[in-house]
């Protein structure tokens, strides 16, 4: 167990692997309650396996993997100011990396990691070597009523701690999911984001196949589809160790 002092916080964080291996960042599914655990599993569905692999375990003979809790949720913490926003999570990740002695890793993110992974190399370019972007949220023309739900059940779990001012919260879901697209980044940067990426596309109302189409044009992203489910998820991992294998910088003798 890890816990890094951040800005009125904690953050929770694993490493794995091989102690000299290339750093890949796991930014994981779950929307704001984004944490390690939401790889391998999902409460709502409790015995039921994800439609995708873990990447931890493949990536570890390879890389040092770092996981983490993102700030208010699972293991990590932080107050809820009036400034809160996607930069308040990127400083986080930053943090952590300089922690670590990392100045530059690869990047995988589920859900809104994929927001995640954005906004870190919007903040801090040139940090982020290849990226692997899965199952994407955003916004369409249809879901903002879904989005906004998302908003309140984690406004709903994270205001249950006395010291949480409740309107700052209330005020803070709705600054960081007011835009569209992807929330944290906008078209206009992702579209001069020239970080190699792997795309496995989203299709669903949470993960919408507009916004997943936006970041394959914009990204000139490789592509895996299909890729969840028992008959894929094997090789969409697979396919995703060697993409990032294959992108992994070389060391001068």
């Amino acid at each position: 167990m890890a816990l890094l002092a951040i800005d009125k916080g904690e953050l929770y964080y694993e490493v794995s692997g091989k102690a000299d291996g290339y750093p890949v960042l796991l930014f994981a599914p779950g929307f704001l309650s984004s944490r390690i655990e939401r790889w391998r599993s999902n409460p709502s569905n409790p015995g039921v396996p994800q439609a995708w692999r873990d990447p931890a375990p493949v990536l570890e003979p390879h890389f040092r993997v770092i996981s983490l809790d993102v700030r208010n949720a699972g293991q990590s913490w932080a107050d809820i100011g009036p400034d809160y926003d996607w930069a308040s999570y990127t400083a986080d990740h930053l943090k952590l990396l300089k922690h670590l002695g990392i100045g530059r890793c690869h990047v995988m993110g589920g859900c809104i990691g994929v927001s995640f992974a954005l906004a870190l190399e919007e903040t801090a370019p040139g940090t982020v070597s290849a990226q692997v972007l899965q199952n994407p949220i955003g916004l369409s023309d249809t879901n903002r009523a879904v989005v906004d739900e998302e908003v309140e059940q984690w406004a709903e779990k994270v205001g249950q701690r006395p010291e949480v001012d409740k309107a700052l919260l209330k005020a803070a879901g709705e600054r960081m999911f007011a835009t569209d697209f992807i929330f944290s980044v906008t078209r206009q940067f992702t579209g001069r984001c020239n970080v190699p990426s792997l795309l496995m596309p989203g299709d669903d109302t949470m993960h919408p196949v507009t916004v997943s189409a936006d970041l394959e044009r914009l990204t000139k992203a490789e592509v895996i589809a299909p890729w969840k489910g028992p008959d894929y998820r094997d090789m969409a991992i697979e396919r995703t160790r060697d993409f990032l294998l294959a992108h992994t910088p070389k060391v001068s003798a």
